[in-house]
């Protein structure tokens, strides 16, 4: 992995790159990576509306436009691990959903674990649908062709158990992130969409994501490569 100077220079090139030129940067980067055989991961960690899906998914596709491949490189986030609202209502939490505690991380882990001895079969790894606040089970399907997971989520570079074994299952890991005025803007353009009041978008995104924040920001010295989000 790239030394500390290394990292530093690489986020500033990168932050004042156009947003093809960085996906381009960034997947070639993804390339070289590869071993000759097997598959790796790459984690985007990120604050709530700091853009690491947008990224996540733009990376993904260029690696494959690169490779002239559709399938070899796909996106996976964390969201899919999400507890059920059922089960976030019986443990008293489903009114801070999103924090660490409200997603069942020994079986994320465990997904990623599978990802990189499981190369010989398809993996199916759960979706999140924002439109019913719900997992959807399986939906995600990383075909056997698949060399690069694209993994993303809040807390990827945690370092309570279990999430603090991540790391060592990662190629690299990303930290993205985005200006605070602007991942407060997004988050209640998303709250708003699915349902809620502006008043209760903005009350949920200061407080609840606000407070996840904190927390994530604080990892982001763990990560390889600091990236500006696009989106």
């Amino acid at each position: 992995m790239p030394n500390g100077d290394d990292r530093s220079a690489a986020a500033t090139q990168l932050a004042d790159a156009p947003a093809s030129a960085q996906l381009t940067e960034l997947a070639q980067r993804v390339i070289t990576l590869l071993p000759e055989h097997g598959r790796i991961l790459i984690g985007i960690a990120g604050s709530p509306g700091a853009g690491k899906t947008t990224l996540a998914m733009q990376v993904a596709a260029t690696v494959n436009e690169l490779l002239g491949s559709t399938d070899a490189a796909v996106h996976l986030p964390m969201d899919g691990y999400h507890l059920a609202n059922k089960t976030l209502d019986r443990l008293g939490r489903h009114d801070r959903k999103g924090a660490i505690d409200t997603f069942d991380g020994w079986g994320f882990v465990g997904l990623l674990r599978r990802l990189l001895a499981e190369t010989e079969h398809t993996v199916y790894a759960p979706s999140f649908d924002r439109a019913v606040d719900e997992g959807i089970a399986a939906e995600i399907a990383v075909l056997p062709t698949a060399r690069v997971v694209m993994v993303e989520g809040n807390y990827l570079l945690a370092d309570s158990e279990p999430w603090a074994q991540i790391r060592e299952l990662l190629a690299e890991s990303w930290f993205c992130e985005t200006s605070e005025a602007e991942r407060l803007r997004r988050l209640v353009d998303r709250h708003e969409r699915h349902g809620r009041s502006h008043e209760a978008a903005l009350a949920w995104a200061e407080s609840v994501d606000g407070q996840n924040a904190l927390l994530i920001e604080a990892t982001r010295p763990r990560a390889t490569l600091t990236i500006s989000g696009q989106a």
